[in-house]
């Protein structure tokens, strides 16, 4: 049997809706009915149903403080099945491995999603002290290593567009909370090619990370080790921060970078 023609294939047009407005999260984390109405079109009553039937289904989730809609965690779990058959974690699992085994401190693997870093996959340690896993969880990308070696690889208007109007909110008293001071941060990052973040998310927690590529050169993903400050000391760094590039760049190799 002949398949049709794109131009020929039944659209299911309340299916197409929803897809257009899950699209439009692509440019923005956090928009209401109004605005979604405007972009797709739609009159509201036709958007709030929308967005009732996928906040009911976890692909949106209401903000309660703004009343504003923002992707839901049904995308994330989507978007790990999708980053594993693409062989993302099947890859850097091996690697991340290694580096426990080198090490023993515990390695991440994570994505940028808009201003924030999302941890999908990890290695543990077998210290009895530990970080908690923070895996499905999302942080603040300029207060993480993982997120900092990620951003500081965004084209320069990409960055800005992320940057505007986002309030750099402390989370310990070595978070970096003024724009100027990360633009810089962020410039070295991109030269030395690794991120620290010397204890900015969590009091006591440090981490490195490097830049994970694809076959375009793009960065994908950030991979990272993290401990207590007492174990990640200044005198080991150094040879942390070679695992960690050295993890990055076989895993990138895997997905087709070349250097």
């Amino acid at each position: 049997m002949q398949r049709p023609s794109k131009r020929e294939t039944p659209l299911v047009r309340a299916v197409d809706h929803a897809l257009q407005l899950l699209s439009c999260y692509s440019e923005k984390e956090e928009m209401g009915v109004t605005e979604l109405s405007k972009k797709l079109g739609l009159h509201k009553n036709n958007v709030f149903r929308i967005l009732a039937t996928l906040e009911f289904r976890g692909y949106i989730e209401q903000n309660e403080k703004t009343e504003g809609y923002r992707l839901g965690s049904k995308i994330f779990e989507l978007g790990l099945y999708f980053k594993y058959q693409m062989g993302l974690i099947r890859h850097a699992k091996p690697i991340m491995g290694e580096i426990v085994r080198r090490h023993n401190e515990t390695t991440y693997l994570g994505v940028l999603r808009n201003i924030y870093a999302i941890y999908i996959d990890n290695v543990e340690t077998t210290h009895t002290v530990r970080v908690v896993s923070r895996v499905g969880s999302q942080i603040p990308a300029y207060a993480s290593a993982i997120g900092k070696v990620q951003l500081a690889y965004l084209p320069s208007d990409d960055l800005e567009q992320l940057l505007r109007d986002k309030k750099l909110k402390p989370l310990t008293s070595n978070t970096i909370t003024e724009r100027e001071l990360l633009l810089e941060e962020l410039n070295k990052v991109a030269r030395q090619g690794y991120a620290l973040d010397n204890e900015e998310f969590e009091q006591d927690v440090r981490c490195v990370a490097a830049p994970i590529r694809d076959y375009t050169r793009w960065v994908v993903a950030g991979l990272s080790i993290s401990g207590p400050a007492f174990r990640m000391t200044d005198e080991v760094l150094p040879e942390l921060i070679e695992s960690v590039k050295w993890g990055a760049l076989q895993i990138s190799k895997s997905l087709g970078y070349v250097p």
